[in-house]
Parts: C-alpha cells; structure tokens; sequence
C-alpha cells in the first residue's frame, strides 16, 4: 500500500511538472507576441527594474540589464506612438537645394529631403541648412539638429529673424561653428502634411512618431554630409521641439547629447493631468482614444524618456513659472533619472578629460514658458564640451 502511493505521488508529481512546464512555455509565447505583458507591473519611477522573459521582475544591476528596460520603455511609447516604420526600406534622401542666402556668420541654405519609404508615396520635408563661415568639408565637424517650438512659422522660428525672442537657436549655433539642420514638423512652416490620409492608409498613428521617423532622416542626412562628423551629432529644441528632442534621442543613439527647453514634465503634472493637449493628430491621439485621457494609464512617461537618453548627456532648460511644463513634475522625475545615470558613472573612460563633468543637468530659472539667454549659453556651453567643440 504505500509503494502504491509513493507510485501515485510520483506520478502526480510528474504530471504537475509536466502542466507547470507547459504553462511557463505559454506564457513566453504570450509574452512574445504580446510585448506590452512585459511591463505588467512594472512601475514608470522604478527604473532598475525590467521584466525578463518569464515575465519576472528583476533588478537591473548591469548596463546589459537596462538595455532590457530600455527596450521596453520603448516598446511602451511605440504603444502609444505607433510602430516606427521599417528603416530597412528607407527611400533615398534625394536632397534638393532650391536658395542659398548669406547670414552673419553662416551661409543658410533652402532644402528639402525626402522622408518616406520605398512602398510609400513621395513625402519631403523643408528644411534650412546652416553652414558656418569656417565650413570646410576636408574636415569634418560637429552638428546640430535644432527643432522649433509650436510655431506656424515652422523652420523659420529658429533662425536669425527670431534671435530678440530667444528662438533663435540655429542661428546662434551656426555662428559658434556648427552645421545646423533645421528642419519643419509636419504641418507648420512650409510642410504641408495630410495627418487623416497617413492614418487612414495606416502608415502611421500619431504626428509624433512622424516627427521621430523625420528626425532621424534628419539625422541620416547629417551623417551622410560631407564635413559633418557622424560621431559629433547632437539635438536641442523649445516647447514642441523640446520634447522631441528628447524622443528623438530615445530611438536614435547616433544623437550624442540633447538639449531641451521647456519640453517636458510626467503626464500626472501636466495641467494637474489633464493631457488633453498631447492628443491632437500632430501629437498622440491615442492618449485620448486608448487610455481615455488617464495620465496614469498612458504606457510610458517623462522619466523613462530621461532615463532612456542615459549615459549621453542631457541638459534640460525648466523655468519656475513654465505654466505649460510644471516644474514640480520636472523636480520629481529628474532624481528618478539620475538612479540610472549612475549606474554607468563607474564605467565611464577613465581617459576622458570630460568623465568628472555632469551628464544630467537642469536648470530653473525664474521666468516662464522661455529659453533665456544665461541659460541659453550655458547649454551651447554644454554641447561645445560634450561635442568637443571646446
């Protein structure tokens, strides 16, 4: 009698193994085709955490283990972004020049570039292009991708005509030896854009993962110019042009530092949560049409767009008075991002004369939805020393 239930107990033993096995296996296919059960759990202030392929928590101890994490923020922002579209099938840039005007200090140039896949109707986006006086293409040199506020002026709310309003960001940069891309999103400026076509053929879902396919075209185009260092390649944008500074720096790590203005608070401080403003067709209707307008609900945040920037520096412009990005939520995330910023600290290049400078810094200064100039010279200061322009 009790070989029997030994017998038995082993047998159920084996088929509870058996159901255990076969249930962690489809719970990998699940996670595998489901990628958002990845992050159930997983908390948008806990940033050394990351779901593993079982669907565990686990701590991040390494640079390897936030790649994971870092896979899965962006994950995140494709659910609420859309896809970005297949880069494998990029249609050639075919950039055209249609005016060249001298400037103080650089030569501006009138272009446009084409942004759009083989499978996809023709799309070009409008762009000024700066050339320093000192331009020379035998050797290469930093550059500088600058993105406009929300502005109808688009392109040209960067240049020298807006510098007494502190927009004038390109020119200003192009006068301290860069070249300078200056390109317009999609339906300001001169790019007219049909958002409801786009998403009726399903090449995309939102405006701002246009904004993010562009930009890297923006980006393929500087690295493939002659005089532009590909490795030398940073990015800076107010208000709208702020936070896509940043998103683009979140896909794109060809972008080696980033400036943003005025770009960013957590959804829960945005207009006390009220994100209503980031669900027009140039921004991301889904935040309205999936997640109910749910500032918690939203599958990513402002601290793992910081967060994923990391360990390339990152200087971000946030006033006390900014009534459009709440300074408290700034205040709040920044400590959050710095979690991660430390854990690469130790493995900087113990031979780089920068490796003691800060890579994360904020500034408040006490005015409002504005760049002002101290702090304005004090971020090109930034990116002369992180682009080795200093």
């Amino acid at each position: 009698m009790q070989t029997n239930e030994l017998g038995y107990a082993s047998r159920l033993s084996f088929h509870v193994a058996v159901l255990l096995l076969a249930f962690v296996c489809l719970s990998e296919i699940a996670l595998a085709a489901n990628p958002a059960a990845k992050r159930v759990g997983l908390d948008r202030k806990r940033l050394l955490e990351y779901r593993d392929a079982g669907g565990g928590i686990q701590p991040v101890k390494t640079s390897a283990d936030w790649r994971r994490r870092r896979a899965q923020i962006l994950e995140a922002m494709q659910e609420a972004m859309g896809l970005l579209p297949d880069r494998s099938k990029l249609a050639p840039l075919d950039l055209r020049q249609t005016l060249e005007e001298p400037g103080e200090g650089y030569t501006r140039l009138t272009i446009s570039f084409a942004a759009h896949l083989t499978d996809a109707p023709a799309d070009r986006v409008p762009a000024h292009l700066y050339l320093p006086a000192d331009f020379d293409e035998a050797n290469p040199g930093p550059a500088m991708l600058v993105l406009h506020q929300t502005s109808a002026r688009g392109k040209h709310d960067v240049g020298a005509e807006t510098i007494p309003n502190n927009r004038g960001l390109a020119a200003e940069l192009a006068r301290r030896g860069y070249v300078v891309l200056a390109p317009d999103y999609p339906s300001f400026g001169d790019y007219k854009f049909d958002f409801n076509a786009e998403f009726r053929a399903g090449r995309y879902t939102s405006g701002t993962m246009k904004g993010i396919f562009n930009h890297m075209r923006a980006v393929d185009l500087l690295s493939e110019r002659k005089g532009v260092d590909g490795d030398r390649i940073g990015v800076i944008g107010h208000s709208l042009g702020g936070h896509n500074a940043m998103f683009l720096a979140a896909f794109d790590e060809r972008v080696k530092v980033v400036v943003s203005s005025c770009g960013w608070t957590p959804f829960e401080d945005y207009y006390e949560g009220k994100i209503a403003g980031w669900t027009s067709d140039r921004y991301m209707p889904r935040l309205r049409d999936v997640y109910q307008l749910d500032a918690q609900r939203v599958p990513f945040d402002f601290y793992e767009v910081v967060a994923a920037i990391a360990p390339r520096p990152f200087f971000s412009n946030s006033p006390l008075g900014d009534t459009n990005f709440d300074v408290r939520g700034v205040k709040k995330a920044v400590p959050v991002a710095e979690e991660v910023y430390r854990l690469f600290a130790a493995g900087e290049n113990s031979n780089d004369a920068r490796k003691d400078k800060p890579r994360l810094i904020v500034r408040h200064p006490d005015s409002g939805h504005d760049f002002p100039p101290d702090v304005r010279r004090e971020a090109y200061g930034f990116l002369d020393r992180w682009l080795s322009r200093e």
